[in-house]
């Protein structure tokens, strides 16, 4: 029977982590290209600053804004799809040391998952 090796995890997660930048960057492209096509003739006034809009800051706005074409919605879920790229390659690095019945890195692994949602979850990173 063929057995899975360490390259061939360390080649699926090469594969996740430049399918996630590239699904990434044309989602953020699609969305910039939506914005300008709506906001591009915009004159923005500089002497007073106006922050990002609500709907983008929270899960349920993104979605609602993506199905409703707006730009700024669909370059956020760009970012957020960005950042969870590293997060995917972290989870599928512990599937594999699971799967090498490695529990030191195993458990190290599931340590830095865990640093890592708990920072994201209460919202104090760094």
């Amino acid at each position: 029977m063929n057995k899975f090796k360490d390259t061939d995890m360390q080649a699926v997660i090469g594969w996740i982590l430049r399918a996630g930048v590239l699904v990434s960057m044309s989602v953020i492209f699609i969305g910039g290209v939506i914005y300008l096509y709506r906001h591009g003739q915009t004159h923005v006034d500089y002497s007073k600053f106006v922050g990002v809009p609500d709907f983008v800051s929270n899960p349920g706005g993104i979605i609602q804004g993506i199905f409703t074409l707006r730009g700024r919605a669909i370059i956020q879920a760009g970012i957020v799809l960005l950042v969870a790229t590293p997060v995917i390659r972290v989870v599928f690095s512990a599937i594999g040391f699971i799967m090498e019945k490695d529990f030191l890195y195993t458990a190290i692994t599931m340590l830095v998952l865990f640093i890592i949602l708990a920072s994201m979850i209460s919202g104090h990173a760094g």
